[in-house]
């Protein structure tokens, strides 16, 4: 008779035992269809604080699979220093990623950006950029993302070569949200 009331509680309470472990193993990121907003921003100054630059940056992203990801960015960006005047300059780049599913939480990427800048303070000129970055999702829609690419400008397919060694580091962090 008693393994028979141990046996009957274990069944009876197998259904919550699935659930919390269910709860406990949520999946987190997006799926096939699922899209993305995101909203970042970047800054720098120089060590006297009289010189410096602040951006902001929105993306849209679709997802092919739960693992690629394609979409647009949109930055604007403004300089100034004690002794210039300030500029504002943006660039407008379309995106390809590839995310990693390392851990629930965590999904690092890889990809690639083709775009153009364009503005007071530049040469209106294409932007090629290899970059990489990590989300980290503070629940199932809500991430917070880092993000950094190196910049290659070019006028032409030769350029890009050329222009390697003469490229940009740009470091983004954010949040972002699936839909």
């Amino acid at each position: 008779m008693k393994r028979l009331l141990i046996a009957t509680a274990l069944l009876a309470l197998a259904p919550l035992a699935a659930q919390a472990q269910s709860s406990s193993t949520q999946n987190f990121g997006p799926r096939e269809g699922s899209q993305e907003i995101t909203l970042s921003g970047t800054g720098s100054s120089n060590n006297d604080f009289d010189a410096g630059n602040f951006g902001i940056t929105g993306s849209y992203g679709y997802y092919f699979t739960p693992a690629f990801e394609g979409g647009v960015r949109q930055s604007i960006n403004w300089s100034g220093a004690k002794d210039a005047d300030d500029t504002l300059n943006g660039n407008t780049r379309l995106f390809m990623d590839y995310h990693f599913n390392a851990s629930n939480r965590f999904k690092p990427f890889i990809g690639a950006n083709l775009g153009y800048i364009y503005g007071e303070g530049v040469s209106d000129t294409g932007i090629i950029s290899p970059e990489v970055g990590v989300k980290y999702y503070v629940n199932s829609t809500t991430f917070i993302l880092a993000q950094a690419e190196y910049q290659i400008f070019f006028n032409s397919g030769d350029d890009i070569g050329d222009n390697f060694d003469d490229s940009a580091f740009a470091y983004t962090i954010g949040l972002g949200f699936l839909f």
